[in-house]
């Protein structure tokens, strides 16, 4: 049940702390960027990634890298919202259902290997949270009306709980498991690597990052 509530929560708690806080600081947003993709990529390689080379296959190598060249085509249609980022016009009013299919697409797969990984979902409540506030800020602030941004939201929350629950009563998907744990494992690796990178501005030292980044890092492993 809980890794069905958690991420709904992330959505939910994302979208709050910019409606009670108004957050306005860019740097503490890019600090809790930084530390959900050291997380996700930490639970990644310390628990997923192991899991998936089980039989030592070397096909699932090229399933991670389609899972890195499908988030790459998925990114080009949500302009880069899963790692911070939303390139749509403030002043429209209609619907942005590209942005919707892609983030949609991105987190019922997420959702999937959650059920018979459970540490997962910790990294993708983790990651949820910093792309809620930032999804949340972005749509507040534009002429879009306020059941499309309701209608938006919960859809975004309910898409990785739906990639659960399919992933507990299809067969078919179970019977793919490794090979889709491994796409899912690309689009992670592609993710967090690109929050970790673009969180450095100017590619200049950043000590409070360096912290956070390993404070992430220790987290992930300890679980």
């Amino acid at each position: 049940m809980l890794n069905i509530l958690l991420p709904i929560v992330s959505v939910l708690l994302g979208f709050l702390i910019v409606v009670v806080l108004k957050p306005a600081q860019r740097k503490n947003l890019k600090l809790l960027l930084a530390f959900s993709g050291a997380f996700l990529l930490s639970i990644t390689v310390f628990d997923f990634l192991p899991e998936v080379y089980h039989n030592n296959d070397k096909s699932i190598g090229l399933f991670i890298m389609i899972g890195i060249m499908l988030q790459i085509v998925l990114e080009f249609f949500s302009k880069g919202a899963e790692h911070g980022h939303v390139h749509l016009n403030k002043d429209s009013a209609v619907f942005p259902w590209l942005l919707f299919i892609s983030l949609c697409i991105h987190s019922v797969l997420e959702g999937i290997p959650i059920e018979a990984h459970h540490n997962l979902v910790y990294g993708v409540i983790v990651h949820k949270l910093p792309v809620a506030i930032i999804l949340s800020t972005f749509f507040l602030a534009s002429k879009l009306s306020k059941g499309k941004i309701a209608f938006f939201l919960i859809m975004f929350a309910c898409m990785t709980p739906f990639g659960v629950i399919l992933s507990s009563n299809f067969d078919i998907i179970k019977s793919f498991y490794y090979e889709i744990s491994a796409i899912v494992i690309g689009i992670f690796l592609h993710i967090s690597t690109t929050i970790l990178f673009e969180s450095n501005e100017n590619h200049k030292f950043n000590l409070t990052k360096l912290i956070t980044v390993v404070i992430a890092i220790t987290i992930a492993y300890f679980m």
